[in-house]
């Protein structure tokens, strides 16, 4: 289009609605200010902005959309993004929220206008990663060269731009937290152009890529952590809202939450978690970042519960803190770390609060920050970081200035006892010193505190090495080194503490999936997450959009996959009863304990069991589900082993027959048979997968006498 209409045009005439609406005091003022703005721009012929360039990479979409075709007669909200940008990712709960209001139908289309900050973020294939990843159901285009941002002098992320039925502006809302004014104009705007029959049912040509996507046992995993005593790692596995504990080798041990997103506390198979970032495991416990929900969370494995210990489960803005965890509101935690602070020892959990630019403590028993008042436990507060997203260093922890810190690793040995933060929109790596606070520069970005477009794929020293965006850090005492996944740049970096030399470990730079027999022959896709186990010798990556957790030994320098999977996957560790390796039936697991029947020595005992799934819900061939007959306490009811079986199909009910011994032995315990069931299933519409166990306990009264005829228990299970 010819026009040259840009937002510097709107300005001046919304900004004089701005300041009636905070003086008006009702509803229906508001509303009413907001239909007389309509009216007087409806008779302005100079709002129009130009359209869609042609040629541009659309997402979400059949193809390509323009204001003067398909999104002629809606009212249009363009959002103006970056996917790296924690303002961006704030806004996308009220996006989602108007989807649900208005539909298509109704006249309302959302289009993502991306428009990247990173080199890395102009490439496709990573924005429909971010796409998928934060769940993005609406039409997005790639602005990769911002043209249109340009155009209409869009100055910062995120932006939202209302567009009337012919392509017109309409209101502009710039930052975050404008939540009831962006539904205020929406609701009038739709409401204005339908009275005058200016808004059009037709449907757009929507097709989101998550349908087509196969299941995967992770999806879009943000960290991973490692106990180095029990050698267990907890992974996030963020894309399906849980927390997965495997073995070393592994092996599955517990599955906590999935797959649909959801904040509820309690047994192991109630809880549900919101795109969980950060963990950190020790012993029994697992610590979480449950990053959209706003909450830092525990699961203690031995009790098999699930807890909150900070966080309202509602975006705060709180930039101080000091109240006790549940009643402080927090923002966007992306990492969590455990250390120790003026007390016993991991009395403190530190966490990247990414949403605030800031690093905080919560106090798990009572301690005291450095040069700071003692804390109760439970409290969570401020540690460092003014708040301001800054690349500023400082001797005095409150006055520096972080940019979306995403990654911990803690280092309290001497001489480093500091947290190495990974400062993912500065594309730097600082130190935070335990002793006083004092933030310091390790590697990358610039001298200039608000530059933060210092980026790039530099290995060198301090200030002359560069990063792109990076996520995670992994603290190895073994070696003291510091390993770095240096997301939007694919690769595994590795810094010297003591010269500041950071240099590329492993990963091309490229993109990729490639397992290969030398590091620098590796690919990686935006790794997000690091840890350092099997003393030092292992690095495991949680390598993000390949869904996957690779693991690189450092010595034989080669990269490869940890298999997540089981014999039979369970939430707890495997046993062995006589010679068969059986899994443990975890505490989550539904039980039930059937009447007691009478049986003969000699006699066949049939369970036929009906097993029934989730609607939607299949089976997965990848960890095969299973069942085992036991009979503890009195073990020779089976001649001293357990019957095992693999379950293939559920379509027909599982039958499992026994012959009881001819000869009774002696009874103890009020003997019974045990079935217990494993099911691992995948849930077609979610694209995750879960499992889930039960037990059945039919007790027995047994005769001396031999009996002949079978005797048959009929039991129904629904998951």
């Amino acid at each position: 289009m010819a026009s040259k209409c840009s937002l510097s045009t709107l300005f001046p005439i919304q900004s004089q609605l701005d300041c009636a609406l905070d003086d008006a005091t009702t509803q229906q003022e508001k509303e009413h200010l907001v239909y007389q703005y309509l009216k007087k721009l409806d008779e302005r012929e100079d709002l129009r902005i130009p359209d869609f360039h042609t040629g541009l990479e659309w997402l979400n979409t059949e193809g390509p959309l323009f204001l003067n075709k398909e999104l002629a007669g809606k009212v249009v909200l363009l959002d103006f993004f970056t996917y790296c940008c924690i303002n961006c990712i704030h806004i996308l709960p009220d996006l989602h929220q108007l989807e649900k209001k208005y539909s298509i139908k109704d006249g309302l289309v959302i289009v993502g206008v991306h428009s990247a900050k990173f080199p890395n973020e102009k490439v496709l294939d990573n924005i429909r990663s971010a796409v998928l990843r934060y769940n993005i159901c609406h039409p997005v285009v790639n602005d990769s060269e911002a043209s249109l941002w340009h155009e209409l002098e869009v100055s910062c992320w995120p932006t939202l731009v209302l567009l009337g039925p012919h392509g017109n502006l309409l209101f502009s809302l710039v930052g975050e937290g404008h939540h009831d004014k962006l539904n205020l104009f929406t609701e009038c705007a739709l409401y204005h152009y339908g009275e005058q029959s200016l808004l059009k049912s037709h449907a757009v040509g929507i097709k989101l890529y998550k349908d087509s996507l196969p299941p995967s046992i992770l999806s879009f995993p943000g960290k991973v952590a490692v106990d180095n005593s029990t050698q267990r790692l907890a992974i996030a596995d963020t894309g399906h809202h849980r927390i997965l504990v495997v073995a070393s080798n592994g092996n599955l041990l517990h599955t906590i939450g999935g797959p649909e997103r959801g904040r509820q506390d309690g047994n192991l198979s109630e809880a549900s978690f919101n795109s969980p970032q950060g963990v950190a495991i020790r012993g029994d416990c697992v610590y979480v970042a449950d990053t959209e929900n706003h909450l830092i969370r525990k699961i203690d494995l031995l009790q098999g519960k699930v807890s909150t210990l900070a966080g309202v489960g509602a975006q705060g803005t709180d930039k101080e803190g000091g109240a006790m965890g549940p009643q402080q509101s927090i923002s966007s935690p992306w990492d969590v770390a455990l250390g120790t602070a003026g007390g016993v020892e991991d009395n403190v959990l530190w966490i990247a609060m990414a949403g605030t630019h800031q690093i905080w403590a919560l106090f798990l028993a009572d301690g005291k920050l450095p040069k700071g008042s003692d804390s109760k436990a439970g409290i969570c507060v401020r540690w460092a970081g003014s708040g301001s997203e800054e690349n500023r260093n400082n001797a005095y922890p409150h006055k520096a200035g972080f940019a979306q810190p995403s990654g911990l690793a803690l280092a309290p040995e001497e001489p480093w006892s500091c947290l190495y933060v990974a400062d993912s929109e500065s594309s730097t790596i600082r130190t935070l010193a335990l002793k006083d606070g004092a933030v310091k520069l390790l590697v990358g970005g610039e001298r200039d505190p608000l530059n933060l477009f210092a980026f790039g794929d530099v290995d060198g020293k301090g200030v002359d090495a560069k990063l792109q965006h990076p996520l995670g850090a992994a603290w190895a005492p073994q070696q003291s080194l510091l390993y770095v996944a240096d997301s939007y740049n694919h690769k595994i970096k590795v810094v010297d503490p003591k010269t500041k030399q950071c240099s590329t470990l492993a990963g091309t730079g490229e993109a990729g999936d490639t397992l290969g027999p030398e590091f620098n022959k590796s690919c990686f896709s935006e790794p997000g997450g690091i840890c350092a186990g099997d003393g030092g010798k292992l690095l495991y990556v949680a390598d993000t959009n390949n869904h996957q957790i690779k693991v690189l030994d450092l010595a034989s320098k080669t990269v490869s996959l940890l298999p997540i999977s089981s014999e039979c996957p369970d939430s707890g560790p495997s046993k062995t009863l006589g010679t068969t390796k059986v899994p443990t039936m975890p505490k989550s697991a539904a039980r039930k304990e059937m009447p007691p029947i009478e049986v003969c020595a000699g006699q066949t005992v049939s369970l036929s069991v009906r097993i029934s799934l989730p609607e939607g819900a299949k089976l997965t061939e990848e960890a095969p589900s299973c069942w085992a007959l036991s009979a503890e306490g009195n073990k020779w009811l089976l001649d001293g082993q357990i019957i095992t079986g693999d379950i293939i199909d559920l379509a027909e009910p599982l039958h499992i027959s026994t012959k009881l011994p001819a000869a009774i032995k002696e009874i103890k315990n009020n003997p019974s048979l045990t079935l217990g069931v494993w099911v691992y299933y995948c849930m077609e519409a979610g694209k995750a997968c879960m499992m889930k166990a039960a037990s059945f306990t039919q007790p027995l009264q047994i005769n001396g006498s031999p009996g002949e005829e079978e005797v048959t228990v009929a039991l129904t299970h629904a998951f």
